[in-house]
């Protein structure tokens, strides 16, 4: 086949999956001529188009590669990975029925360490809670991980207010917020709502427009003016609110030619579905947007491929194991680097959090190092790294424990904490601990924030005396009523660490290592103290969202609390640095599930 210059051919990517054998990497690859562009992506036999910029190559067939035809285009497809980290979320079911269910999820994937809780939106939909608003409650709710939806229903809402509460929800959230979007689809049923009825092409073209107007009201946040003249959307003069505190990402759930087309244009993440599109389908889709990015001067690797991913789907059936390796392939393969997992069952968000996503981890760091593909007989083929002498990787240092105390009594002796017994055995997952120190680390400078939050409350009360004005004792309740909230999202993240641990980690460690037996039972029981200091927490902020504004009371209310964060800091302190002191290797020789 010839490279006909009027087609901007798909570039290849680096093999990250390296094949190594005697002949050196890329056994089963036809030799090449790599050709290094501007986007940093390697293209085998490739040549640029003289005068005229366009990328072409010639395709070489790799293992298992077979001919596919891609809209006129015959080709053939090697795989190509982004170098994108990776990113695990949650894709929850905004059921009416089950709002606090939904609620409890998204602050479980706060606690596992889940990157993103997405939800869907069909307004519409008279069994979903406003996905909007469920987004918000959510975001309220937790404090690590990022938010989107999955993806937002254009026609149903106009992307000028849709821009404006994507800003505000991302200032209220520390710079949390993303934007999924859709074109539409269900047109009986957004008709019924009074939206628009749009053709394919009127609603890709409505779609362009859109973001062309949510990304000019994010310019123009702070007040500046917004002016975008299109045929289904406009804005003239427009007073936009708010900035975006970050770099808020528009990914687009797009499956056809002209969706994928645009989502390389503007786009900075395609987010389409497993059973809406298939392995086999992605390199020619990922082609698609490949092509339309370097058309419009952008690196392929500016667009994250994404994936809506369901356990229960055919390509993913299996263990955990299997379904590791399989996404792990998607990312070496066809650069797919976020995967959000739809699923309103704890226990398999549990599942996937502690054994799938570390080990696709693992694969793919394996992959990208260029590590040998090792296969046993009758085994499967997979990047698998070679085990590790003992003790051979380096540990984090578990966080040492000052001594410092607040309070005049802890409730327990601190000198009667047992030690587990040295242990030879191998680190067979030494990149584990590294996540529960990242995790304690969380929870530290969270409990610095409450604390922060409480003398700058303090701070505000001793200054606020029986001639303020009724405003200012308003502002005085506010700034109580949001100690409240803030400190109540930080027991429930403890609550759920805890929970974690003692139904599942713990219950691992204790099968794999029973010598770790009394280190266990110590922390399940400091585990039970340490809540009924959350307890004394929740108590001294009711009294003190009950307590008057000012005079002896409202310092008594607050002396409460201060006493009540005062042990909670002892307390959590000691024992997170305990568990790290007890656990680190551990977790390194056995994992957390």
């Amino acid at each position: 086949m010839t490279c006909d210059d009027s087609i901007v051919c798909p570039p290849l990517g680096p093999r990250r999956r390296a094949i190594e054998s005697r002949s050196g990497p890329g056994v089963g690859i036809a030799p090449r001529q790599e050709v290094q562009t501007d986007f940093g992506l390697n293209l085998g036999r490739s040549r640029v188009a003289a005068g005229r910029g366009v990328l072409c190559r010639r395709p070489h067939i790799g293992p298992n590669r077979t001919a596919v035809r891609f809209w006129g285009v015959s080709d053939r497809f090697a795989p190509v990975d982004y170098g994108h980290d990776l990113e695990f979320g949650v894709f929850l079911s905004p059921d009416a029925l089950a709002a606090a269910r939904t609620l409890e999820l998204a602050q479980l994937a706060d606690v596992l360490a889940y990157d993103l809780v997405t939800v869907q939106d069909h307004p519409y939909q008279a069994r979903h809670l406003d996905a909007w608003t469920l987004l918000s409650a959510i975001a309220a709710r937790t404090s690590a991980v990022r938010v989107a939806l999955n993806v937002a229903n254009l026609p149903l809402r106009p992307p000028a207010v849709l821009a404006q509460s994507v800003a505000s929800l991302d200032v209220l959230s520390d710079g949390r917020a993303e934007l999924g979007l859709g074109a539409g689809a269900f047109w009986d049923a957004i008709v019924a709502v009074g939206g628009p009825r749009r053709s394919p092409r009127e609603a890709v073209d409505a779609l362009e427009e859109a973001i062309a107007v949510i990304r000019a009201v994010w310019a123009a946040g702070g007040g500046r003016a917004a002016d975008v003249d299109g045929t289904y959307y406009s804005i003239k003069g427009m007073h936009a609110g708010p900035a975006p505190v970050h770099d808020v990402q528009i990914w687009l759930g797009a499956l056809k030619p002209r969706m994928l087309r645009l989502t390389g244009r503007l786009a900075d993440g395609w987010l389409p579905s497993l059973g809406y599109v298939t392995p086999d389908a992605l390199p020619r889709m990922n082609a698609a947007i490949d092509e339309a990015a370097v058309a419009a001067g952008r690196a392929p690797q500016a667009v994250r491929r994404m994936l809506n991913i369901f356990g229960g789907h055919e390509y993913l059936r299996g263990t955990p194991a299997v379904m590791a390796e399989r996404l792990a392939s998607l990312t070496l393969e066809h650069g797919t680097s976020t995967f959000i997992l739809g699923s309103d069952d704890p226990d398999e968000l549990r599942r996937f959090a502690t054994e799938v996503a570390p080990a696709v981890r693992d694969l793919v760091a394996a992959g990208r190092s260029g590590h040998t593909m090792v296969v046993g007989p009758g085994e499967r083929q997979r990047a698998r790294v070679e085990t590790p002498a003992p003790h051979d990787p380096d540990l984090p240092t578990p966080t040492p424990d000052d001594g410092t105390r607040l309070s005049a009594a802890l409730p327990w002796d601190e000198s009667a904490r047992p030690s587990a017994p040295a242990s030879e055995a191998p680190y067979l997952q030494p990149t584990i601990p590294q996540h529960l120190v990242d995790i304690h680390d969380h929870l530290r400078a969270e409990l610095e924030q409450v604390r922060d939050i409480v003398d700058q409350v303090r701070r505000g009360q001793m200054g606020v005396g029986a001639a303020r004005s009724v405003i200012n004792t308003m502002t005085m309740r506010q700034n109580n009523w949001t100690l409240g909230a803030y400190c109540e999202s930080y027991c429930r993240i403890v609550t759920g660490h805890h929970t974690l641990e003692d139904h599942s980690v713990f219950t691992h460690l204790r099968r794999s290592e029973p010598d770790l037996g009394a280190v266990l039972d110590r922390l399940s029981e400091e585990h039970v103290v340490i809540h009924d200091v959350l307890e004394q927490v929740d108590d001294a902020l009711v009294g003190l969202v009950g307590a008057p504004s000012y005079g002896a009371d409202a310092t008594a209310a607050l002396d409460e609390l201060q006493r009540a964060l005062d042990l909670l800091t002892d307390t959590l302190l000691s024992h997170l640095a305990y568990e790290e002191r007890e656990l680190i290797a551990p977790l390194a020789r056995h994992g957390f599930s």
